[in-house]
């Protein structure tokens, strides 16, 4: 039998049921294992301190990744203020090796993405949610979503037209 909506139970089942999309989802927003897994518990927290509210939802699923997209956003702006506060003269990062494998490669074209972006690509794409969804969840307009999504790609579709060369590995063929 189901926990009643609004319970601790209903919440624990919930929670299970969902956390695995949850945390791939927010591994592809972060592109990072750690931070996704603070990202999916500091959002599970937040459906937690509003179940009642949450479990009254129509979709609590949905409602579920708008909280972690926001979430998301809301920390990369919040680390984004402190960077510049407490580093003005930091320049860009070393970057890591070329990867070889095609899905590592497409993980950290996704990060060089800024992070409003990367939400819209992976909502869109990785999510499979329709422009209308995505306007919704991000709070912009469905012309924001298309215009970024095709930016998006095309970034993605130059960077990763670079990282072919290191993603496939090309045999000889005997005569």
């Amino acid at each position: 039998m189901p926990a009643p909506h609004g319970s601790r139970d209903g919440f624990e089942e919930f929670a299970r049921a969902c956390q695995q999309r949850l945390y791939r989802t927010a591994y592809l927003l972060c592109g990072n294992a750690e931070t996704a897994r603070d990202l999916t518990q500091t959002t599970l927290a937040k459906l937690f301190q509003h179940w009642r509210r949450v479990s009254a939802a129509e979709y609590p699923e949905a409602y579920a990744k708008t909280v972690l997209t926001r979430t998301f956003l809301a920390e990369r702006r919040r680390r984004l203020r402190d960077l510049v506060a407490y580093a003005k003269a930091a320049g860009p990062g070393p970057h890591a090796a070329e990867p070889s494998d095609l899905r590592v490669t497409l993980l950290a074209a996704l990060a060089e993405l800024p992070p409003r972006a990367r939400a819209m690509v992976v909502l869109r794409y990785w999510e499979d949610l329709s422009v209308e969804t995505v306007a919704s969840l991000l709070r912009c307009s469905e012309s924001t979503v298309k215009s970024q999504c095709s930016r998006s790609l095309a970034r993605l579709r130059t960077r990763l037209g670079e990282a072919h060369v290191y993603a496939t590995t090309h045999y000889p063929t005997g005569s």
